[in-house]
């Protein structure tokens, strides 16, 4: 199959990140393309994610003096240009022959948080030799060894944060990408981690591959506390969404908390994570901040999210179908048409900071 070349200049008809998905589509192959958009089961949760962001409604605040306005704040020490952070996504290099490189250059263009993912298709060192504003995306291993050897290259490749996935101990059943065949082509892998996995232990006669095999050596909250006692970088838990949950976060000391359903891509029916974001930012009460993943799609879509709560809001599928069509290019495009779109809702809704969104703009 013959693929269209990559963008080398933004078409006139792109003007949301969501028009970057019709070109994303044609220069993909049929099975990287399903393994993007899939979602869990009836991809019901997927689906929710960003129609909730609908039924929220602004209120419509006006003849607000927003002069000298602007996005700017800080989020664990760092100073950020704006609260749209690239969430962590594998295997870039199926999307883009530069893969995690172009986003990274993407970031370091737009003055923002990219999350590098285990699963990237690049070394984490490499990737942080383009970009210092980088968090790296920890899925615990089976064998401490090979997630204590993680955070130590991430800390001496000068990361600022471990951003800890708990929602996928398991991957979850994607009906879509199971009928697309998805495989990694050779000769992409992903390189952060050992060529040889840990083994699971062998089953006996009548126990359970999930039960017994997959979640015997899944993570459980003794390994965060192990992580917390392993570095000396902040902490950020990625995949909360019961409000019991944030709170067994904040006792064990996590800096941070990211509401996030995985982009309805492991459990289905799940809520949308703008709907268990407010919840979440009740029980954690303002010991830590709040992060939402999930859904966000346009600048109002950010607000909304501010206006809940959340400190700063993770983008995954959008930047990747940009980056899909145009390399660093789309992502910096996609990442500065979101944070103009925020910029223009601000100034609409009276609101000269990031700080200034609340409550009390929603209807």
């Amino acid at each position: 199959m013959s693929l269209s070349p990559v963008l080398t200049a933004i078409p006139r008809d792109i003007v949301s990140v969501n028009d970057y998905g019709p070109y994303a589509r044609e220069r993909l192959t049929p099975m990287a393309w399903d393994y993007l958009v899939s979602g869990a089961g009836d991809e019901g949760t997927l689906s929710e994610n960003m129609s909730a962001f609908g039924r929220i409604r602004l209120k419509g605040r006006v003849l607000g003096d927003v002069r000298g306005g602007h996005t700017r704040f800080e989020l664990f020490g760092q100073a950020c240009a704006h609260p749209i952070l690239l969430a962590p996504l594998a295997y870039q290099k199926l999307f883009h022959a530069d893969g995690e490189m172009a986003t990274a250059l993407a970031a370091k263009v737009t003055d923002t948080v990219m999350v590098v993912s285990t699963l990237s298709t690049t070394p984490l060192e490499d990737v942080a030799g383009v970009h210092d504003a980088l968090w790296f995306q920890l899925y615990l291993q089976s064998d401490r060894a090979v997630s204590r050897d993680l955070i130590r290259r991430a800390e001496a490749a000068g990361y600022k944060a471990l951003v800890v996935t708990v929602d996928a101990a398991m991957g979850g059943i994607r009906s879509r990408e199971q009928r697309a065949g998805f495989h990694l082509p050779e000769p992409l892998r992903a390189v952060n981690l050992p060529q040889q996995p840990t083994p699971l232990p062998p089953l006996a006669a009548g126990q359970s591959a999930v039960f017994d095999g997959l979640m015997a050596v899944a993570p459980t909250w003794a390994d965060i506390d192990w992580v917390l006692s392993e570095t000396h970088l902040p902490v950020i838990i990625k995949g909360i969404l019961a409000p019991e949950d944030a709170v067994r976060a904040c006792q064990a000391g996590v800096a941070g908390i990211i509401v996030s359903n995985h982009g309805g891509r492991v459990i289905d029916t799940l809520p949308a994570s703008i709907e268990a974001l407010p919840g979440v930012v009740a029980a954690v009460d303002g010991r830590v901040p709040v992060l939402l993943d999930g859904g966000v799609r346009r600048g109002t879509d950010v607000f909304k999210a501010l206006a809940l709560g959340a400190k700063a809001v993770l983008v995954g599928r959008p930047y990747v179908q940009a980056l899909s069509a145009a390399g660093a290019l789309g992502v910096a495009h996609a990442l500065r048409t979101l944070r103009e779109e925020l910029e223009i809702v601000m100034a609409l809704s009276g609101c000269p900071t990031v700080e200034s969104i609340g409550r009390e703009h929603l209807f």
